[in-house]
């Protein structure tokens, strides 16, 4: 079997070491004979850096490494370009200087690896410089990978954020200045900021990244899985003593589901696959490797009504690009992948968005929970499963109660929207932990639980649990149960001076 690639962000390295490699040279190719000037958005660790090594590789000729691949035996003509390559994911940028000095020391080392001395000393007149001399050897190839990392890495910081995207404009607008000079050019990075912004001076670059001619460009779709880590997946199905169809399908939930256009060509994350079948476990592995404080932040302050992101229906300009002083949550949440398209209406031209599989669900959810509740929940959330499956209700209730226990009492939000969050937060991931069905209504907070048997909550905020009850038997909540040949539980439950309070139950008789 060939080595897995785990953290391998350099293509010769991965070809030189006989580690596996995914072939999207078939993809690149259009890039290369379709279009000149490019920008793709995709969540961290989906492979962009990879993807530029590779074009850095095919623009300076080198062939031969990509024997056996797709573009070997094709058309192309491997003409020897220089490469203008900057990853600004090397810089931890603290002020504008920072970043211009940063710039500039990188382009002052390209133009000495081509024996050229650069006489400017502003960045954006270096690069003139630079992109001009270089178009004497041919035309230049301009790489630029995670072009946004310096606003992202300050994007609480406002101000400061505002004046590196200045600094970012003045340097993204020499390549249109310099069109002449140049063969190619690609930019990623994970947010796609408005080309009134960031990109205002390079308004002739093609977005890719909803461009359904592209979106298993990164990624890996469920053929490749089978084609190219069929020996992991053998080795993997005989560890777990399952068919390879039982665990490709148990793979797929875990980690596929992530869609980029109306076309809905899902793939699978390749960071969390990858470790996947190095660790012959499951885990939350690309959730695990950045925490979203921020975004789980800005949930809170906008007010965001956390139940939509199972269920969200938007129109494309939803997906409009913002700008750093509107920061937009659903644009947001889909470029950092922890929401996706699920589907598309063409009559009324909306996208229908949703968690793309089980690990961001259940990894997202976990960290809205610890942090509306104050509470680290993992633990508490196993020990509701387990009292609630020995029918020890009294033990539930008490550790329910230890979710709300810790939230401050001076929070300046309506309080019974927040406590329905973290209602809600806790049930759906019962549900998630389970593998069960759960349901919770939108516009209140009862919820049914199906697992070893049927538990219906109705919960009431400074109400009585008896009225409770009788709200579930007098609407019925229970009917579409019956018949299942298992046991039903009815819960009327109060919810006073801001935690669980009395509660009541009856069974039903099957």
């Amino acid at each position: 079997m060939q080595n897995l690639p785990i953290g391998i962000q350099t293509f010769r390295k991965l070809i030189d070491g006989n580690y596996l490699y995914v072939d999207k040279t078939e993809h690149i190719y259009k890039l290369l004979t379709r279009g000149s000037v490019y920008f793709l958005s995709r969540p961290r660790r989906f492979g962009k850096s990879l993807l530029i090594s590779t074009l850095n590789e095919i623009f300076e000729g080198e062939k031969e490494l990509f024997k056996g691949l797709w573009i070997y035996k094709s058309d192309y003509a491997w003409e020897k370009h220089p490469v203008v390559r900057i990853d600004f994911s090397k810089e931890k940028a603290e002020s504008k200087d920072d970043l211009k000095g940063f710039i500039l020391y990188q382009l002052k080392s390209i133009a000495e690896k081509y024996g050229i001395s650069l006489t400017r000393d502003r960045y954006y007149e270096a690069f003139d410089e630079l992109l001009t001399q270089l178009s004497q050897i041919n035309k230049v190839v301009v790489l630029i990978d995670e072009y946004d990392k310096p606003i992202i890495d300050n994007i609480e910081n406002k101000e400061l954020a505002v004046e590196l995207r200045e600094v970012l404009k003045g340097f993204y607008a020499i390549i249109k200045a310099c069109d002449e000079h140049i063969r190619f050019v690609f930019l990623t990075g994970v947010s796609k900021f408005s080309k009134a912004g960031v990109f205002s001076g390079l308004n002739n670059l093609e977005d890719i990244s909803m461009d359904a001619g592209y979106s298993s460009l990164l990624g890996i779709t469920a053929w490749e899985l089978t084609i190219f880590f069929k020996e992991y997946i053998d080795w993997f199905a005989r560890t777990e003593d399952v068919s390879n169809a039982e665990l490709v399908e148990k793979i797929t939930y875990w980690y596929d589901g992530f869609c980029f256009s109306k076309s809905c060509a899902k793939v699978f994350n390749p960071f969390s696959a990858l470790l996947l079948f190095k660790k012959l476990d499951f885990g939350n592995y690309w959730f695990e490797t950045a925490t979203p404080s921020f975004l789980v932040k800005l949930i809170k302050e906008k007010n965001f009504d956390i139940k939509k992101m199972q269920d969200l229906e938007v129109r494309e300009e939803n997906f409009s690009t913002y700008e750093i002083d509107d920061l937009s949550l659903v644009p947001i949440l889909f470029q950092t992948g922890y929401l996706t398209i699920k589907g598309y209406d063409n009559e009324f031209m909306t996208y229908m968005l949703g968690y793309p599989n089980f690990e961001v669900e259940n990894s997202f959810q976990y960290a809205l929970l610890r942090s509306y509740s104050y509470t680290e929940t993992n633990g508490y959330l196993v020990s509701l499963i387990r009292v609630l499956r020995n029918d020890d209700f009294e033990a539930f209730f008490d550790t329910l109660r230890i979710f709300f226990a810790n939230i401050p009492y001076d929070l300046q939000i309506d309080k019974e929207k927040y406590y329905q969050t973290v209602f809600y937060l806790i049930f759906s991931l019962i549900g998630l932990k389970v593998g069960a069905e759960i349901k919770t209504n939108k516009g209140r907070i009862d919820a049914v639980i199906i697992d070893k048997d049927i538990y219906i909550f109705e919960f009431k905020f400074n109400g009585d649990k008896d009225n409770a009850l009788n709200q579930i038997k007098e609407k019925k909540y229970f009917e579409r149960y019956q018949g299942t040949g298992k046991a039903i539980y009815l819960f009327g439950v109060e919810f006073a001076d801001r935690n669980v309070g009395e509660w009541v139950v009856e069974k039903m008789q099957v």
